[in-house]
C-alpha cells in the first residue's frame, strides 16, 4: 500500500501535468481558429467554438448547481458578456487581420497585466522587479505591433489594426478575470466558469443569430449560415478549439491549480504564447520579423520572471 508521502508526490506531479497540458491546449487556440476561419466568418467560428465548449461544460453546470444572489447574478452576466461575445469576437477579428504567431505572442502580456492590475486594484504589492517586467512586456508588445504596421492581411501578413484589436481584447479579458474572481471566492471556480461560459454563449448566439431571425424575410440579407459545406477539417478544428482549448483546459487548470503551489503553476501559462507562435511559424508558414522576435522575447521573459517568483496573487483566477 503506497504511503501518504508517495500519494502526495504523485498528486503533485499530476497537478503539474494538468497545468502543463492546459497551457499546451490553450496554445493551439489561435491555430485551430485560423483553420476554421478559412471557411467561415469570425462570428460563426466563435459561435461554433462555444457550442462545442458548452457540450463539455453544460453537464458540469447541471450536476453542480449553485444559488446566486441578485448581485452575484449581475456580476456573472457582466462577466459572461465581457468574457465571451465581446472579448472573443474582438480577439478573433484581430486574428483575421494579423498572424497566429503575432496574436499568440501578445497573449504573453496577460500574466504581466494581471500582476499590474492586482497591484493597482487589489492592493497587492508589486516590487521593482515586477514593474520592470511590466515595462519590458509593454515594450515587447509595442515592438510586435510596430512590426505589423505595414502588413497586408490578404497576404497573411500582420497589421497594426489586427495586433491592436488583440491587445484590446486582452484588456477586456483582464476585466473578465477580475470580475470572475469575486464570484470564485464564494463558489467553486469550475462551476462559476461553466455558468459564465454557458451564459456568454447564449449572449453570443443572440448577438449573431438574433438579427437573422428578426429580419429573415428580407431576401439576400446576408450570407447563409455556414454548415452543409463546411469541411471535416474545419469541423475538427472547431471541435478541438471548443472541447479541448476551452472546456478541457478549464477543467484541467482548475484541478491542477488546487494541487500545486500557485507560485509555480503560473509558469505554465507561458506555454500558450510560445506554442502558438511556434505553430504559426512552422505549420502556417508565417514570418516573424526582428521586431517581433525581440518583442516576443521581452514578453515571455517578463512573464516567466513574474510567474516563477513568489507572489501573493493566485494564478487560479486565470480561468478561461
Amino acid at each position: 500500500m503506497p504511503s501518504t508521502a508517495a500519494i502526495n508526490q504523485r498528486t503533485l506531479w499530476l497537478g503539474y501535468g494538468a497545468c502543463a497540458l492546459a497551457g499546451c491546449l490553450w496554445g493551439t487556440g489561435f491555430f485551430f481558429g485560423r483553420i476554421a476561419m478559412n471557411e467561415m466568418s469570425v462570428e460563426y467560428m466563435v459561435l461554433y467554438r462555444f457550442f462545442f465548449a458548452c457540450a463539455g461544460l453544460v453537464p458540469l453546470a447541471i450536476i453542480h448547481r449553485v444559488r446566486l444572489t441578485r448581485a452575484e447574478l449581475k456580476l456573472l452576466l457582466i462577466s459572461a458578456f465581457l468574457g465571451v461575445p465581446l472579448q472573443f469576437l474582438m480577439q478573433f477579428h484581430g486574428l483575421a487581420l494579423t498572424t497566429v504567431s503575432h496574436a499568440a505572442l501578445m497573449v504573453g502580456t496577460l500574466p504581466v497585466l494581471l500582476a499590474a492590475a492586482a497591484a493597482l486594484f487589489a492592493g497587492e504589492r508589486l516590487d521593482w522587479i515586477g514593474w520592470v517586467a511590466l515595462f519590458c512586456s509593454s515594450i515587447g508588445a509595442g515592438l510586435i505591433v510596430l512590426g505589423g504596421t505595414h502588413g497586408h492581411p490578404a497576404r497573411g501578413e500582420p497589421t497594426f489594426r489586427g495586433d491592436l484589436l488583440v491587445v484590446v481584447s486582452l484588456c477586456i479579458s483582464l476585466a473578465w478575470v477580475l470580475i470572475s474572481k469575486k464570484l470564485m471566492e464564494r463558489h467553486s471556480p469550475p462551476v462559476v466558469t461553466a455558468y459564465t461560459l454557458v451564459a456568454g454563449t447564449v449572449m453570443l448566439a443572440a448577438w449573431i443569430l438574433g438579427p437573422r431571425l428578426l429580419i429573415h424575410w428580407i431576401p439576400n440579407n446576408s450570407a447563409p449560415v455556414p454548415f452543409a459545406h463546411v469541411s471535416l477539417k474545419a469541423w475538427g478544428a472547431l471541435a478541438a478549439s471548443g472541447l479541448a482549448c476551452t472546456a478541457t483546459t478549464t477543467l484541467l487548470w482548475n484541478w491542477g491549480i488546487h494541487h500545486v503551489p500557485a507560485s509555480r503553476a503560473g509558469v505554465f501559462l507561458n506555454i500558450e504564447p510560445a506554442l502558438g507562435s511556434f505553430l504559426g511559424v512552422k505549420l502556417l508558414g508565417e514570418h516573424l520579423g526582428p521586431f517581433a522576435w525581440f518583442g516576443g522575447a521581452l514578453i515571455l521573459g517578463a512573464a516567466i520572471t513574474l510567474t516563477t517568483r513568489k507572489h501573493d496573487h493566485d494564478p487560479a483566477i486565470l480561468l478561461e
